[in-house]
């Protein structure tokens, strides 16, 4: 079943306002990595792995793609295999483009977006605000951080970050039937200059176009 598996469209467009923070209370080695990997982070590039296991030990096939993002809203996850979809953030709408069924769901880029476990890129204060942060110590060669939402209805039970010398190379989480995503990362490039139309996404012709679209202006063109 395809599957963007991030937490949902809207929320997909989390990646908000690179900036490290300094913490006032000591942190723990995979908190110094996180803050690290964060510290002046203008725009990042990199690729993905990503794959869902049920509630029943069940995982499906693992997909794949690229990932764009510039501070301070904008952002684009391509899967490229085994299916095609893209998702694009720019600022204001979050477009979500299937073409095999060729259809477009547009949502608004609002705040829900800031309880996306992939917040902690991009938005530190943020994250201490929304989510209970914890170190989880050393596994399968990575230092993990966890983060439990402080939402009323979250979307997902916990994430889990991993992170090697070089920055977050692994994140996990568990959505509330159970299901984890495991979504690896690799290939960061740090603060390329990425071309302003990644995050221009127009639709294409013959696709549906369903959901929250701008409002074109209605006012008269001046002379």
């Amino acid at each position: 079943m395809k599957r963007f598996l991030l937490a949902s469209a809207a929320t997909v467009a989390m990646m908000l306002a690179f900036t490290a923070v300094a913490l006032a209370t000591p942190v723990g080695p995979a908190r110094a990595r996180l803050d690290a990997f964060a510290h002046n982070l203008h725009s990042l590039t990199g690729r993905f792995s990503q794959s869902l296991t049920d509630i029943n030990g069940h995982t499906s096939k693992t997909s794949a793609g690229t990932l764009a993002l510039e501070a301070p809203r904008e952002f684009r996850w391509d899967t490229l295999t085994p299916y095609k979809q893209t998702i694009v953030a720019d600022g204001s709408r979050v477009w979500m483009y299937d073409p095999e069924l060729q259809q477009v769901t547009v949502s608004a880029q609002s705040g829900e977006e800031a309880h996306s476990p992939l917040t902690v890129l991009t938005d530190l204060k943020q994250m201490d605000r929304n989510f209970t942060v914890s170190e989880q110590g050393e596994r399968d060669g990575l230092l993990w951080l966890r983060l439990t939402s402080r939402g009323k209805d979250p979307q997902f039970d916990h994430a889990e970050l991993g992170f090697d010398a070089n920055g977050l190379a692994r994140m996990t989480f568990r959505d509330q039937l159970g299901s984890t995503t495991d979504i690896r990362f690799s290939d960061w490039q740090r603060n390329p200059v990425i071309p302003p139309a990644t995050f221009n996404f127009v639709p294409p012709k013959g696709a549906d176009v369903i959901g929250d679209l701008p409002v074109l202006s209605t006012q008269p063109l001046r002379d």
